[in-house]
């Protein structure tokens, strides 16, 4: 028997690249269903081309060009601005590049970048993580090299400002801001000094790090303590002896013999934990001023004051602190997060954690809203701020990645088998199902619908109505007619 199926996406892209020289050759926008179709942008001005359903399609709007070849491949580019961006097998690979700032990543493990930044160095990094790490740049201060284990040298990497190590572990140096670090067979012997602080350790047995009183010119010229601190610990994680914030007005002295007793006494705020992590907790926290008791923390937890918590894990908890409100019925069930800091008013509703979810972003000031509704993995709809709408049916991945603009760009046309489309400002709209194969748009007085590779097509526009079937006429109203109807 023959395979009709063997033929059909070569057959769509014959169909689509004749649709598309007949579009150039005659009307700007044609519609011929998943085969080829070209046609404006509902919420920006421009336009778009889709070819072969969702394995090619060509779009620009706003001064950015756009084309791709799901999943395979995308590039946008911003003349204007001199911006550009492609993905290949995302996140296979991924290049960035602004001016002459570019990245490239491979993998998200091996990656390239250079170009100058905004202190107008021509910096150039390689990196193959963890192994490899190398910079140069024309200022020969910031240049460095590093092979791990073997030898090195970073700076600003890894949490760290600074970093030199040979033959890691058995020894490193690294910096961050004053504190100066030397590691020897890392993690187990160290030394740090820095501005007013000496310490030493030997992990897991025992270390002391002390930091004296010092001080500091802020922002506004005016000078500041900086408290100090005495850390030990004996048998780690068992013992801990800390002392902190000394020299200010809120001192603080804690002990830990884990797992029995720990205690934290300040001015401003008492700890005490018997039998932690599992026995019982109590804080009272007179600078905020709640007090706060724990069992099993963070199983079970009471608290009230300026923060309110009643938690019983895994069946309800309901807990209130500094704008931002929290409920779960069986943990994953339904969970709902609320955060108040004026004019911002964010509201979240989910159940089962990521297979329902509604997300509501209000300005009480302005009284604008956007708002996203997912249900895995039937479909998405987003709002926006300036009302525009977008709807989808069939969503994979969309609502596990939300704010990925890839994985809308590069996957999403792979299976959205309904979208639809409404701009806020200008009230337009367009749906499409099977990738166009039934397309409706409606702008203003002018609507247009094509069916089945456009074989059945209506339009009305201020100039009149009508059919098209077969590519042949049908009747119609001229515009004068439409217009005394209406």
């Amino acid at each position: 028997m023959v395979n009709f199926r063997q033929f059909l996406w070569p057959l769509l892209f014959l169909a689509g690249f004749l649709a598309a020289d007949s579009a150039q050759a005659g009307a700007e926008e044609s519609l011929a269903g998943p085969a080829y179709a070209k046609f404006g942008l509902t919420l920006d001005p421009g336009w778009r081309e889709e070819v072969a359903g969702p394995l090619f399609y060509r779009q620009q709007a706003e001064g950015q060009k756009q084309w791709a070849l799901p999943p395979f491949f995308c590039r946008t580019s911003t003349p204007q601005v001199d911006w550009e961006e492609w993905e290949v097998f995302y996140p296979v690979i991924d290049y960035r590049r602004f001016g002459s700032e570019y990245r490239l990543e491979l993998g998200q493990f091996l990656s390239f970048s250079g170009g100058n930044n905004q202190e107008g160095n021509g910096v150039r990094k390689s990196t193959l993580f963890p192994i490899y790490f190398r910079q140069r740049s024309p200022d020969t201060n910031l240049n460095y090299t590093a092979l791990v284990p073997f030898y090195g040298h970073l700076k600003n990497r890894l949490f760290r400002d600074e970093i030199k190590f040979i033959l890691f572990p058995l020894y490193s140096e690294t910096r961050k801001k004053d504190v100066v670090t030397d590691n020897y067979l890392f993690p187990i012997f160290d030394r740090r000094r820095g501005e007013g602080l000496t310490g030493w350790e030997v992990w897991p047995l025992v270390g002391d790090v002390r930091k004296s009183t010092t001080f500091r010119t802020n922002s506004t010229h005016e000078v500041e303590t900086v408290g100090g601190y005495d850390h030990l610990f004996a048998l780690w994680p068992f013992y801990f002896k800390d002392r902190a914030g000394l020299g200010t007005t809120n001192p603080a002295a804690s002990l830990t013999v884990l797992p029995f007793y720990s205690q934290t006494r300040s001015r401003a705020r008492d700890e005490t934990s018997y039998g932690f992590p599992i026995g019982f907790n109590a804080i009272d926290d007179r600078e905020q001023g709640y007090v706060e008791h724990d069992f099993f923390w963070p199983l079970f937890v009471q608290a009230h004051g300026s923060k309110t918590v009643s938690r019983y894990f895994p069946f309800y908890s309901r807990a209130s602190h500094n704008g931002m409100e929290s409920i779960f019925y069986g943990f994953l069930l339904y969970k709902f997060n609320r955060l108040q800091a004026y004019p911002l008013d964010r509201r979240r509703t989910r159940i089962l954690y990521f297979l329902y979810s509604d997300t509501v972003e209000r300005n009480t000031q302005s009284h604008e809203f956007k708002r996203r509704v997912d249900f895995w993995p039937f479909y998405t709809y987003d709002r926006e701020l300036d009302g525009n709408r977008r709807t989808q049916v069939l969503a994979v991945l969309e609502p596990l990645f939300p704010n990925n603009r890839t994985i809308a760009r590069e996957y999403s046309p792979l299976w959205a088998l309904w979208r639809a489309e409404m701009n806020g400002r200008t009230g337009a709209t367009s749906q499409s199902l099977l990738w166009n194969l039934y397309r409706r748009e409606k702008a203003g007085p002018s609507k247009k619908t094509s069916l089945l590779f456009g074989l059945i097509q209506y339009q009305c526009t201020a100039d009149g109505s009508g059919w098209r079937v077969c590519h042949l006429k049908l009747g119609g109203k001229p515009a004068q007619t439409t217009a005394a109807k209406s």
